[in-house]
């Protein structure tokens, strides 16, 4: 089969299900793991020969995506603030805008004065790691309550060169963390039941449950107990970060004022969206 048959295939056979950007996104990255041809050469080349064994990889990725699995679990791998990061089924599919909430807090936290930052319900290492790639003299450190993360986490720090020290601990269920942080940032869960009605397919089938979704009675929890403990291992004027749902950044402020945190500011995504929270011991 010639690669031009085989896009056009590929194309008709989910036209229904995505718009055609997407399907052609699709593909470009399909052929680049499969075929290991990039955007251009699959222009220059469409009268390229494919492999029936090739072709059958590209069937075998089309019923995953008729089933709206996410292409970057089909594929094993993503990337996020530059840099490449393994992922499955236990961990999130890092998302822009906790790029942005990295990028907050590399503009925020002079790089002079960190020596030690937790990440709290890290699960693939993007934030931590994407940290220590930008602060290589600052002591970064992760939990996470899931043991099949963490062994992810470790081998994305492998892969891209830094040191996290990463360990396993429920915030839900902490009193204590092993010593003081300048900087503590999390992305906890925050969808609320009452708007899974809201989420695209692939979301709600396959990316992991506890790292999305709070009850709709308590939605904020995860934000009470991180901020609990950031309160006692925080060293003076340090400062706490949070990526939060967009709903209920009001409650959010009110929460960490009555904590005993001052300096609170909200933060826009590039969707206009009140995506991020900051606040100073």
């Amino acid at each position: 089969m010639k690669l031009n048959q085989l896009k056009k295939s590929f194309q008709s056979s989910i036209s229904e299900l995505y718009p055609l950007e997407e399907i052609q996104s699709f593909f470009n990255i399909l052929s680049e793991k499969y075929l290991n041809l990039s955007r251009l050469e699959i222009a220059l080349n469409p009268e390229k020969e494919v492999s029936d064994k090739d072709a059958e990889k590209f069937q075998a990725a089309l019923i995953r995506l008729k089933n709206f699995e996410p292409i970057q679990y089909l594929i094993g791998e993503t990337e996020f603030y530059g840099l490449p990061f393994i992922i499955n089924h236990h961990t999130l599919i890092p998302r822009p805008e906790t790029e942005e909430l990295v990028e907050w807090i590399l503009s925020e936290v002079p790089t002079s004065l960190v020596s030690g930052i937790l990440d709290i319900g890290t699960g693939s290492g993007c934030i931590a790691i994407s940290l220590a790639k930008n602060l290589p003299q600052a002591s970064i450190s992760a939990l996470d309550i899931s043991e099949e993360a963490l062994n992810i986490a470790k081998k994305n720090a492998a892969i891209n060169k830094v040191e996290v020290n990463f360990f396993q601990a429920d915030v839900l269920n902490s009193k204590t963390l092993p010593q003081l942080y300048d900087v503590i940032v999390s992305n906890p869960p925050y969808v609320r039941q009452l708007e899974k009605k809201l989420m695209q397919q692939n979301v709600l089938r396959y990316e992991p449950d506890t790292a999305l979704y709070v009850h709709d009675e308590d939605p904020l929890l995860f934000y009470r107990a991180i901020s609990q403990l950031a309160r006692t291992h925080l060293k003076l004027s340090g400062k706490l970060f949070f990526e939060i749902n967009e709903y209920l950044a009001e409650e959010m402020v009110a929460l960490l004022k009555g904590e005993g945190f001052h300096d609170v500011e909200i933060k826009k995504d590039i969707f206009e969206k009140d995506r991020m929270i900051k606040c100073t011991i």
